[in-house]
């Protein structure tokens, strides 16, 4: 299996991600199977990544979310059934008041996106979103409710299922409302802390921990590479902005299945599917609860994605093998294809 893993990656690495940086990474019941670490985690200083690299995950957050709001279910505090409107304290503007927690979960709410994604235009909108609000201010997800509250919504709740940024900033903010803290403090205090997690966390953009990969974006007319600091908001969030390394991934993924993190009922509520995305002959891609499942014929796995500025992750999960392989990338985008070409074949 090594060698075969060994192999997906090396072409990967030739033939599509050429200009990579950051750690490639794939695990087993059994512990390492195959890793590398590749380019600088600090250009200016000349600091290379290693294996055991912290790197932001951008929307790969959306799985701690999902787990979060699936623990207080657990404990009896929330249901998937709740209306937004009756568990926030706050104006909720031109959002549906019929929009569930379980709709948000599974990006079927059809709330308006402060980053919509179906957009032509959506990363100049999003340029402009930062020059409007800048970086710097977004320190508490309070924050993001005047780019979110004003939005008409996309559609009725229920009715399809549209990738939602906004979606998962307000479960957030039901975290915060139904526990009582910050959604970074409960998720370190009843994810990050009982896994063992030793380099996760929601770290500031201007002030990151040792061993922690700034994010690089390439200017396209200098070639230069520049910091990411001003095009990310300087803490993460509910939607995206976590940092995490290869051997916490495989911690977290094992956490989830073994049912560690969640009662067992719960554990196949968040894992199942909930919403067809995609569906081509024998090959099904849904969602859960904050989780994606694909479905190719006999193969099967789990997988969670993010990008954004100077930002690429990747992570699945294959049960068939029980094999964990993650992709973390600190200069832009570094795609996914790894998950859902040949790997599936032999590990799903």
């Amino acid at each position: 299996m090594k060698n075969t893993i060994q192999d997906n990656f090396k072409t990967w690495l030739d033939e599509d991600a050429k200009d990579f940086s950051g750690v490639l990474s794939a695990t087993g019941n059994d512990g390492v199977i195959y890793q590398q670490a590749i380019g600088f985690q600090n250009k200016a200083e000349e600091i290379l990544n290693n294996v055991d690299t912290a790197f932001a995950l951008a929307s790969g957050t959306k799985l701690f979310t999902g787990l979060a709001v699936c623990k207080l279910i657990d404990s009896g505090k929330l249901s998937l059934d709740d209306k937004l409107c009756d568990l926030l304290p706050y104006d909720l503007g031109l959002i549906d008041k019929r929009v569930t927690v379980f709709q948000l979960l599974t990006h079927t709410s059809g709330v308006g996106d402060y980053i919509d994604e179906e957009a032509e235009d959506c990363e100049e909108q999003l340029a402009a979103l930062y020059v409007k609000y800048p970086a710097k201010n977004w320190e508490s997800l309070e924050y993001y409710l005047q780019m979110i509250t004003i939005l008409p919504p996309k559609f009725e709740p229920g009715e399809r299922f549209c990738y939602s940024n906004s979606g998962y900033v307000l479960l957030g903010l039901v975290v915060e409302a139904v526990s009582g803290i910050s959604f970074q403090q409960f998720v370190t205090d009843e994810i990050i802390k009982p896994c063992n997690l030793t380099h996760t966390g929601f770290y500031r953009m201007d002030s990151l921990p040792s061993n922690t990969a700034l994010g690089y974006m390439e200017d396209e007319d200098t070639g230069e590479w520049n910091l990411n600091t001003d095009s990310l908001p300087v803490i993460g969030g509910s939607d995206g902005g976590i940092f995490s390394c290869a051997a916490d991934m495989d911690k977290l993924w094992r956490a989830i299945i073994d049912n560690k993190i969640l009662s067992e009922n719960m554990t196949k509520a968040f894992l199942m599917q909930h919403v067809v995305i995609d569906e081509e002959d024998d090959t099904v891609e849904s969602y859960g609860l904050g989780v994606y499942h694909q479905q190719d014929g006999e193969n099967s796995f789990y997988f969670i994605i993010g990008a954004d500025s100077g930002v690429g992750f990747f992570s699945g999960y294959y049960p068939a093998t029980k094999t964990v392989v993650s992709g973390f990338c600190n200069t832009g985008y570094c795609g996914s294809s790894l998950l859902f070409d040949e790997l599936p074949d032999f590990l799903g």
